[in-house]
């Protein structure tokens, strides 16, 4: 099995929310620890330098290389929290219509401030990615 550069570490959890200098994404970033692990029944990993992970599974890619990766997860970056979802989370049109201010890519949303969203709707956005474990 190959290994990505974002693979799982055994790096405190604690001490890398600590050191999130921003005070809002440290906060933000301490509530979704707690949202998730409710939600997976997980306990959060960091993975490279800056993501959160939690839960794991194996997937092949195209030409049968074999990698492991967390089933959601997320970074808090300088300009927004990188919440990962391993779907297209563009086709939840309904529930990302109720979410609030965000941004998407694939399989990611791109969020400034819990705020600013409906946490019940990040909720479910989020249930829909730990279907591996």
């Amino acid at each position: 099995m190959k290994k990505l550069v974002n693979t799982e570490t055994d790096k405190d959890v604690g001490e890398f929310i600590a050191s999130i200098q921003n005070q809002k994404r440290r906060t933000d970033s301490l509530e979704l620890l707690e949202i998730i692990k409710e939600i997976t029944g997980k306990e959060p990993k960091i993975w490279g330098v800056s993501i959160i992970g939690y839960g794991k599974y194996k997937y092949k890619r195209k030409n049968g290389e074999e990698y492991e990766w967390f089933n959601v997860g997320f970074s808090p970056g300088k300009a927004h929290l990188s919440v990962y979802l391993m779907y297209d989370v563009n086709q939840e049109e309904e529930l990302l219509s109720k979410l609030g201010k965000h941004r998407t890519g694939k399989g990611c949303l791109y969020i400034k401030s819990l705020a600013d969203v409906d946490i019940e709707v990040l909720k479910k956005l989020i249930s829909k990615s730990d279907r591996w474990s």
